[in-house]
């Protein structure tokens, strides 16, 4: 009996010792403060509003969480976005096709990642400057093709950004679609098992016969086509693309992925707790609108969190060395 008592509280003692459990408790206060400071937070309207602005940091957080637990990191992210929308826009506009519209934002996407990847395999650029650079470039490109004036971009555009399947937002039913498909992907398939042995020990992997760069090529092309995916989405929101769409992105995105558990040594990380650091991230933005919270106080908090998160992480690593 008293060895199924200590297994039992082993177990339980495990799950709170879990980055996810922590996240999960604190979404569990915010939701209970909220729902007696505001009447209108529990509104149906409310959530659904809370998980479509979750939605978009969290397919990007999604793909950025593979690149960290591989060993690298993608400051990109948000200007990708905003070049893929600005370059499906411009295509749908040029050709009239809508199909073609999405397929440029996608492509657009792609190929930033695949230039990120070639900049970190193929010439060994730190992933933090090579990504850096393209942040800039991306966003300059976006300028020059708009010369700074959003392009309109509706049609099936503004389907992926503010349609609904039975009242709910379709940019959250694909969150979700995605988080299945890459919580498959890294706990079910040898490509995940790579990332994870990649981010672990590179030198292992390599001896262990893994293709270290091609792993690591594959998470930041991953990275690009769903930002690309994240421009679409956002744009289709707005009815148009404009060059400054997904400002700042990136800053929200790193921060779902390390508050919800994903060490930035790698090796370690969770699709479950990027989901809920993203959710999280969305709560506190809905819950400082509807308290009336200056947004200067957002930006403070977000990078309050990521420091928070961090030292966590920082003093759990320590423990455990």
């Amino acid at each position: 009996m008293s060895n199924g008592t200590s297994n039992a509280g082993s177990r339980l003692g495990a799950i709170l010792a879990r980055r996810e459990t922590s996240v999960a408790l604190i979404l569990l206060l915010v939701l209970i403060f909220m729902t007696l400071a505001n009447e209108f937070f529990l509104t149906q309207r409310n959530l659904l509003n809370v998980g479509r602005q979750a939605s978009v940091v969290a397919m990007v957080a999604l793909a950025q969480a593979l690149v960290i637990i591989s060993r690298g990191i993608d400051l990109s992210v948000g200007s990708v976005i905003g070049l893929s929308a600005v370059t499906g826009a411009l295509v749908a506009q040029e050709t009239g096709s809508q199909v073609l519209g999405i397929g440029g934002a996608l492509s657009a996407g792609l190929a930033c990642g695949i230039f990120n990847a070639v900049l970190y395999t193929r010439f060994h650029i730190n992933p933090f400057i090579a990504t850096l650079g393209t942040m800039s470039i991306a966003r300059g490109i976006s300028l020059l093709m708009t010369g700074g004036i959003p392009v309109s971009f509706s049609g099936w555009a503004s389907w992926f950004g503010a349609g609904r399947i039975w009242g709910i937002p379709a940019s959250l039913l694909l969150m979700l679609l995605l988080a299945v498909i890459f919580y498959v992907l890294a706990t079910r398939t040898r490509v995940g098992r790579n990332i994870y042995a990649t981010g672990d020990n590179p030198t292992a992997a390599r001896l262990a016969g893994i293709d270290v760069d091609r792993t690591r090529g594959l998470v930041f092309a991953v990275s690009g086509l769903v930002a690309g995916l994240g421009g679409l989405i956002l744009a289709g929101n707005l009815a148009s693309a404009g060059p400054d769409l997904g400002r700042g992105y990136e800053l929200d995105v790193i921060a779902a992925v390390i508050l919800g558990g994903t060490a930035l040594a790698g090796g370690r990380g969770s699709i479950p707790g990027v989901l809920l650091g993203a959710l999280l991230m969305a709560l506190l933005g809905n819950a400082f609108v509807l308290l009336g919270v200056s947004s200067h106080w957002q930006v403070v908090t977000k990078g309050l969190v990521i420091i928070l998160a961090v030292a966590i992480d920082g003093v759990r690593r320590g423990r455990e060395d």
